[in-house]
């Protein structure tokens, strides 16, 4: 393994590191590079242990002993530098003082992910990346077997959707889908049942639910929730129940909430 020790925040190795708080430019430039960021050492390693491969990393003194076996199997180059230094190349301070860029893998088509699950989380233009990886991290401590994605949903492995979701991004299959809303068509094709998650006060409440041997549960995006044509597409209208109030949960909290009804509802 190569170990660089940098002080230019200019150094042009640093490529892959610069401007991480610029959402728009990291949103086009990783998909398009083929590449994203995995930030602290328990992410990377996990990041590491999926089959994601490292291309480099950014990184001070003190984290380097517990990545460089995963650096050295994968031949990537450590830069090594002063926090300051990567204050400036990044544009934050970087708190886990470890940033590694990883290779994408091609995602697999929503039909292998269809067959492959039981228990199916649907998200519609969920754009929040931070909403997204707590809905991931959600998912994978609760049983659901895969995510969908609709074409505008914000991108799982962007930095802070990875940080969020500690890495559950790497462990749950994720597809996205082509088209909306002739993707609800191939969901229910494939033999799940549609649950709309709504406040609506005449939808089933989630604790009389009873589960059907295939469930795709559909959230819709912040602040408006499901679109009119998700609502018709589905199956069935689900609602959490409320007190004290509120109409309503975030769609991070509501997915958890969801998730774990369904985990645990009993079949009749």
């Amino acid at each position: 393994m190569d170990v660089i020790r940098v002080d230019d925040p200019a150094d042009p190795r640093l490529a892959d590191f610069v401007g991480l708080t610029d959402v728009a430019l990291r949103r086009r430039r990783e998909p398009e590079e083929g590449m994203f960021l995995a930030e602290g050492e328990k992410v990377v390693l996990r990041a590491v242990a999926a089959g994601f491969r490292p291309r480099a990393a950014f990184l001070e003194e003190r984290w380097l002993p517990g990545l460089a076996d995963a650096l050295a199997a994968a031949g990537a180059p450590a830069y090594v530098a002063a926090p300051e230094v990567l204050e400036q190349v990044t544009g934050y301070v970087v708190h886990r003082g470890a940033l590694v860029a990883m290779e994408r893998r091609p995602l697999p088509e929503p039909a292998e992910l269809l067959a492959s699950s039981r228990r199916l989380a649907v998200l519609e233009d969920v754009v929040d990346h931070t909403n997204l990886g707590a809905v991931f991290r959600s998912a994978a401590a609760l049983g659901v077997d895969g995510v969908l994605l609709t074409p505008r949903c914000a991108d799982p492995l962007y930095r802070r959707s990875v940080k969020v979701s500690m890495g559950a991004v790497f462990s749950v299959p994720y597809a996205r889908a082509a088209s909306w809303p002739e993707c609800f068509d191939e969901v229910t094709g494939a033999g799940f049942r549609l649950l709309a998650l709504t406040p609506a006060p005449d939808a089933v409440a989630l604790p009389d639910l009873v589960p059907a041997e295939r469930d795709a549960l559909l959230l819709g995006t912040e602040g408006d929730g499901l679109s009119a044509r998700a609502l018709a597409a589905a199956d069935l209208r689900v609602q959490i129940p409320m007190e004290g109030g509120i109409d309503s949960l975030n769609v991070a909290a509501a997915a958890a909430v969801a998730f774990y009804a369904l985990r645990y509802a009993v079949r009749q």
